[in-house]
């Protein structure tokens, strides 16, 4: 017997893709809201974190043991 069968045959299991895509819209179009209503001095801040350099050069060398 394939998955889908026993899929079908438990009642009510229709309602979670439902879900599934009820949850989905709702956190994508929140993150949506969140990010085009962010300060602008933040979105730059935050655009500069992977160039910053705070580790010292020798935390780069050393083992990882």
């Amino acid at each position: 017997m394939k998955f889908i069968n026993y899929l079908q045959s438990i009642t009510g299991i229709s309602i979670f893709p439902m879900i599934a895509l009820v949850i989905f819209t709702v956190f994508f179009t929140g993150m949506l809201i969140y990010v085009f209503t962010m300060d602008k001095s933040t979105v730059a801040r935050i655009s500069q974190i992977p160039l910053e350099d705070n580790l010292p050069s020798s935390k780069f060398n050393e083992p990882l043991i």
